[in-house]
Formats: C-alpha cells, sequence, structure tokens
C-alpha cells in the first residue's frame, strides 16, 4: 500500500502530516522572499524616509539597525508627543536626507539661535576680525562652547543685528527667510523661531565656506568640551553640536562622524513643556547615540 495511503487510514495521522506541509509551504515563501532583499544600500541611492506619525511593521528586522528606524522608534513612543518634536537628519556632503520630521515647522530653538548669530558673524566679517583685545574667532568660540548669552547679544549688535543675520545667512548659505524668527543673538527670547532645515542649511553651509574648520571647532565636543562635556560619552570625537535650554525646551543641532553613512548634519529639536528638562535631554540623546551605532541595510516589506 503507498504510504500516503497508509496514513489516511488514520484521520489523526494525517492532518498532523498536513499541518507539516503546510508549515514548510508557508516556511519556503517566507525564505524567498527575504533572501531575495537587498542586503545593503547603494551609496548613490537616497535612503529612505519614514514619518513617525505613520507607524509600519518591518518584515526585515535587520532593518530595526537602521538610522530612520532608529530615530523612528524613539519619536514613536506614547510619552513623546510627536508635533512637539521636530528632526532632520542629512549627509553632510550631498545633502540626501536621512531622516524628517517636522523638518519645516517652526520651534523655539534657545541656544541654537547662537548656530545663526556665529555663522553670520563668520561670514560678515572672518575669523581674524579683532573684536577688543581677541580675534572674532575666541568670541565664536565663547559664545558656541560655553553658550555665553551676553557675547552672543554683544555680537549681534556688533555686527548689524538681525538684517545682517539675515542677510548672508540667506545670500552666503542659502537659507529660506520663511523658517526662522530671531529676536536676539543668544536664543533667551521664546520670541525666536526656527525649524530643523533652517539649522541643518546652515551647518551644512558652513562646511563649504573658509570658516568651516572655525565654526566647526567652536561647538561643544560630546563628553569632552563646553555645555556637552557630561554628555554623549560613548561619541567622544564623533560629534560636535551646539546645545539649547529654555523652559520646556531642549535643541541639540550639530555634525556626527558616522562610519558608515559619513559625516552627517542634523537638527533635533524639542517643544515639550509636559515633560521635564531631562527627559528631553535623555531622549535626545538616545536618538544621537542610536543614530551613530545605525547601520544601512536592506528594506522589508512594510504595513500601515
Amino acid at each position: 500500500m503507498h504510504k500516503l495511503s497508509q496514513v489516511s487510514a488514520h484521520p489523526a495521522r494525517l492532518r498532523a502530516v498536513l499541518a507539516v506541509l503546510a508549515a514548510l509551504t508557508i516556511g519556503s515563501l517566507f525564505t524567498s522572499e527575504a533572501t531575495a532583499l537587498p542586503t545593503t544600500i547603494p551609496a548613490s541611492q537616497e535612503i529612505q524616509t519614514l514619518d513617525p506619525s505613520q507607524p509600519r511593521a518591518w518584515s526585515n528586522s535587520s532593518c530595526a539597525t537602521s538610522l530612520p528606524q532608529t530615530v523612528h522608534s524613539i519619536l514613536n513612543r506614547s510619552y513623546v508627543a510627536q508635533r512637539g518634536w521636530g528632526v532632520l537628519v542629512t549627509s553632510l556632503d550631498q545633502g540626501t536626507v536621512l531622516y524628517s520630521h517636522n523638518a519645516d515647522r517652526h520651534f523655539i530653538p534657545a541656544s541654537n539661535t547662537k548656530i545663526l548669530t556665529t555663522a553670520a558673524a563668520l561670514q560678515s566679517l572672518g575669523p581674524s576680525f579683532p573684536m577688543g583685545s581677541k580675534p572674532l574667532s575666541e568670541w565664536v568660540n565663547t559664545i558656541n562652547t560655553y553658550s555665553n548669552n551676553r557675547s552672543a547679544d554683544f555680537l549681534l549688535r556688533k555686527i548689524g543685528g538681525q538684517q545682517t543675520v539675515r542677510n548672508r545667512l540667506l545670500g552666503d548659505l542659502g537659507v529660506d527667510p520663511s523658517q526662522y524668527r530671531q529676536k536676539d543673538g543668544s536664543g533667551l527670547s521664546r520670541y525666536n523661531l526656527a525649524s530643523p532645515a533652517t539649522l541643518v542649511t546652515t551647518l551644512r553651509g558652513m562646511s563649504r565656506t573658509p570658516n568651516w574648520s572655525t565654526f566647526y571647532h567652536s561647538l561643544p565636543s560630546a563628553g569632552e568640551s563646553g555645555t556637552l562635556r557630561n554628555r554623549l560619552k560613548p561619541l567622544r570625537g564623533q560629534v560636535r553640536a551646539k546645545t539649547g535650554t529654555l523652559r520646556g525646551v531642549r535643541a541639540l543641532s550639530g555634525y556626527l562622524q558616522h562610519p558608515d553613512y559619513g559625516p552627517l548634519a542634523f537638527s533635533i529639536l524639542a517643544n515639550q513643556s509636559s515633560r521635564s528638562g531631562s527627559v528631553l535631554v535623555r531622549t535626545i540623546d538616545e536618538i544621537v547615540v542610536n543614530m551613530a551605532r545605525s547601520r544601512p541595510c536592506g528594506y522589508g516589506s512594510t504595513s500601515l
């Protein structure tokens, strides 16, 4: 007698065999689909951006390590009010958007306003311009590294006020005038407004000017100097960024040297008065650390 006929004589045994065959068939389908996916993203290919307001289920678990997904997973937590957060991450050289969430929305930037002030001052006067007994480069270093508010407000007046900032940023760096409003040089005013796109455009623009080295080295170094001395210690030598602090506001914008994606420019602005400052700082730092640890990978199918 044929073996299948023997099995059919026992209904329970037949059901068990059919269940095994079905499981094997389904498993082979998933295996063949997964092996068809690319395991890396070509350097020339723009990396997919995810919107945290649209949660997605990733079928390829390896993609949990990608930069978009690591940021997405943090901003998708219940305690993060997504309208109160703006994030933009781009490659420094090519400007490819790696992640964007509320990138064009206006936020209170706190001391990230100093990025605009010091960038415009360097573009307007040059790093060796004498400011009393010190060159401008030393003023910029004090303002950005230690977030000196008085020096920042003085510098804004010295270069001719907000109009000089607007002219220099627009003319030299290509910043959209509708994407920010500046009321002081320091960022203490809550009437200052900026988008992540404004700050990232400024950061990228400065990297293409003769003042790049002065500007870059004026920013606090993670775990080493200034207002980042006690933050992001696992990323020593990888991050230079300007902090920002007001009641209900935390910000961090700067540069990340990534081993796979290359140098990145990023801006993270959090306006969330319902959470303590320490929670906002921890969340921002977690985003940056996870960005640094992320790896490019292939994308599985997604479902909304």
